[in-house]
């Protein structure tokens, strides 16, 4: 052999064993939070163009970049981030949004979060081909939205809406009474923002002539407050919080019609305490549909308003014995006066059709499964684009389907869990596929889930999962000892067949419709990884409560939050303990929010089976969280105190006999941090010892710099000293 070939081979052979070297070496927490070694990559800014078969992404040079659907060929670059500049100063793009003919953008920069989903940015109108740069407004705005007509940009600035005029670069006020804690224009309240999962509180019609728009007056909804630490004297923040069985905001709905520069109330009935969790425009004629819910929430009714009307005309009605869960699986037609939507009433998910001349209802999917998603509708071919568990609870597919029901067909083959953002005309479709050990890969596919290119594969991370010294996460069946089998997954150390019994922790959510036992790349992966590879076995079992299993499970524990749920974490701890590779005198659980919430629960409740819990930023009685959420799973603590008092693990602290570990944000506005002070003062008086950690005006994720790194030392030095 040749000595030159002989070094090739040597250099070759030298380069596998360093890579296998390192990449069996042990995970480090440095590695999880600071390093980024284990950082997922994703693809940035996509949208499908409105011809179908382009679109548009953001790519590395930090360009807006133009390309095809089929060949991945750039068409061109449609806007160069990285050389705007404004007043001498760059500019960084969070952000952007184009209008209906393309020719303009949004550009949103110097993005601040308010709560969950309020993004407060300086907004620009961008145009393409002049290449010309205008601020929409010299302040920080909330939700700036193209018109159809693309001659206007509405937004909510310091709760009152406006609308920008794109040629004259001018400002019109729709709204002037707006005030903090009191009065809320175009913009959700918090708790209107946190449940129904929205807070741009406006709609422009089809033609962008008219826009829709909330009022919120909050001014009898009681305050809440609490210290933001961040000078000599603390400031004292303020904002109204609904907790369960108090006042709500008055809503009502408005139009504004910018030729004749008038608005006018729509009448939503004379009842004050109902919610509106949705307005939306038909495309078919113009219409304005508005959503209204009683208190309780199981009775939802839509009526409709068209243009010009002041009277509305109700077009569907669905009640429910529990309660019904609002959401954006709705989808009305340009061609026919017709929508597709979901619901439970068949006892699983489902997707229906509602003709609204004919004000009739028909199911379109039927089955022991649930549709979890409305992707898309190509109304010239007759076919709706939908997710769904079909296959398994753990996992969600893509399916196409006729109008009429007849013709199925599913579209993604791989088992797991598959996200898409279709193309106009539903020719292509971004596809963000992941299973249990798999990262998420992104790649283009035709409509019949043909994989034509992939964007992203996240090699580099697949190749550490896959190393000799991870142990990969495995799907199994849990039984709670009621006839009911539980799905879990569980990761077992590499050494789990020495001979010794391992200690396990658990971890679990457990709210209404929740998931953790997904095919999908599970969170905290890496942090279970190096609690793996110090003998530690990682469970998560979900129970009676959670989602993709049909109504009954999911429902069965309205009125009584907690009880069901603790009771199947503790038969799963049980049936953990029986393993013969598990040490029963050594298991531990632990979870977030409603998760904290559970773990709580089962120091006490589940004593003599748990040695240990963690729980951060919980929810400790259901009398302190919002009403919206609340009231919809317990009703009010006036109609249900036993419901309330029974399951709060304040009440249980006497029986707590293992080590706790309880962590807060003093700044969660969501959780509010009142859930572990009471929790103290209960353990106090029941003198039992428990440590904690409280993360300085910090938000329910806890996060922020170097605080995720501190949080997990904490979780591991707890885990490693008290498991």
């Amino acid at each position: 052999m040749h000595s030159k070939m002989k070094n090739y081979i040597l250099v070759f052979i030298f380069l596998i064993i360093n890579t296998s070297i390192c990449l069996a070496q042990d995970v480090t927490l440095d590695e999880i939070f600071t390093k980024g070694t284990y950082r997922s990559e994703f693809v940035s800014g996509f949208k499908s163009m409105r011809d179908g078969k382009t679109y548009s992404l953001i790519n590395d040079a930090r360009q807006l970049v133009k390309m095809n659907f089929v060949d991945g060929k750039q068409k061109g670059v449609i806007c160069d981030f990285s050389n705007l500049m404004e007043n001498g100063k760059k500019l960084v793009i969070d952000d952007y949004e184009f209008n209906a003919n393309e020719t303009k953008l949004l550009l949103f920069t110097e993005s601040e979060n308010i709560y969950r989903r309020s993004v407060l940015n300086k907004v620009f109108v961008y145009d393409i081909k002049l290449k010309t740069l205008d601020a929409v407004n010299a302040k920080k705005v909330l939700h700036a939205t193209f018109s159809p007509n693309s001659d206007n940009v509405a937004y909510v600035l310091e709760n009152n809406l406006n609308v920008y005029n794109i040629s004259t670069l001018s400002n019109i006020a729709i709204t002037t009474d707006g005030k903090q804690n009191e009065i809320i224009n175009g913009n959700c309240d918090w708790v209107y923002e946190e449940e129904f999962e929205f807070t741009r509180a406006f709609e422009w019609n089809t033609t962008g002539t008219e826009l829709a728009f909330y009022k919120f007056n909050e001014t009898q909804v009681p305050e809440y407050n609490f210290a933001i630490y961040d000078n000599l004297y603390p400031t004292d923040y303020k904002f109204k919080y609904p907790k369960a069985g108090e006042v709500n905001s008055k809503v009502s709905i408005y139009t504004y019609n910018l030729l004749s520069q008038k608005s006018a109330k729509v009448d939503i009935g004379s009842e004050v305490d109902i919610y509106v969790p949705r307005i939306k425009y038909n495309g078919f004629d113009n219409s304005l549909v508005v959503y209204k819910m009683n208190r309780l929430q199981n009775k939802l009714t839509m009526f409709r308003l068209k243009s010009g009307q002041t009277e509305s005309e109700l077009i569907y009605n669905e009640d429910n014995e529990k309660y019904i869960e609002i959401n954006d699986n709705i989808i009305f037609l340009q061609q026919q006066n017709l929508f597709f939507y979901t619901s439970e009433r068949s006892g699983y998910n489902h997707i229906w059709v509602h003709d609204i001349s004919n004000n009739s209802d028909a199911p379109l999917t039927s089955g022991n499964w649930e549709v979890t998603a409305i992707d898309g509708v190509n109304e010239k071919n007759k076919m709706i684009y939908y997710t769904s568990s079909e296959e398994s609870p753990m996992d969600r597919n893509v399916y196409k389907l006729s109008y009429d029901g007849k013709t199925k067909k599913r579209i993604t083959a791989e088992e797991g869990t598959h996200t898409v953002s279709f193309s106009e005309g539903n020719e292509y479709f971004m596809d963000s596929y992941t299973k249990l050990n798999t990262p998420t890969q992104y790649s283009i596919r035709d409509n019949n889930g043909k994989i034509i290119r992939v964007l992203k594969a996240n090699e580099t991370l697949a190749a550490k999962i896959n190393a000799p010294n991870i142990s990969p996460v495995e799907f199994i069946k849990v039984p709670n000892g009621l006839g009911d089998t539980l799905n879990a997954w569980i990761i077992k150390p590499k050494n789990i067949n020495d001979g010794k019994k391992h200690p396990i922790l658990m971890f679990q959510y457990s709210g209404p419709g929740s998931q953790q036992v997904l095919n999908t790349y599970t969170r905290d992966f890496w942090w279970y990884q190096l609690l793996a590879q110090k003998g530690y076995i990682i469970a998560c079992v979900d129970g009676r409560g959670t989602g993709a299993r049909g109504q009954d499970f999911k429902k069965c524990t309205y009125l009584q939050l907690g009880k069901l749920e603790s009771d199947d974490q503790i038969a799963a701890a049980k049936y953990f303990g029986k393993l013969p590779y598990v040490d029963a005198e050594r298991i531990g659980i632990w979870g977030w929010s409603y998760g904290g919430y559970m773990s709580s629960i089962c120091i006490c409740k589940g004593a003599d089976v748990f040695k240990s819990a963690i729980a951060v930023a919980p929810v400790t009685n259901w009398r302190y969280y919002d009403n919206i959420y609340t009231e919809r799973y317990m009703r009010k603590p006036q109609e249900n105190a036993s419901g309330y008092d029974d399951n709060s693990p304040v009440n249980m602290v006497k029986q707590m006999k293992g080590k706790y570990l309880l962590i807060h944000g003093s700044g969660d506005d969501n959780v509010h941090y009142q859930n572990s002070m009471e929790m103290i003062n209960a353990m106090i008086k029941a003198d039992k010892e428990f440590d904690s950690e409280v993360y300085p005006n910090r938000t329910h994720g806890i996060s922020g710099g170097n605080t995720r790194l501190h949080l997990y030392k904490r979780l591991t030095k707890f885990v490693l000293e008290n498991l």
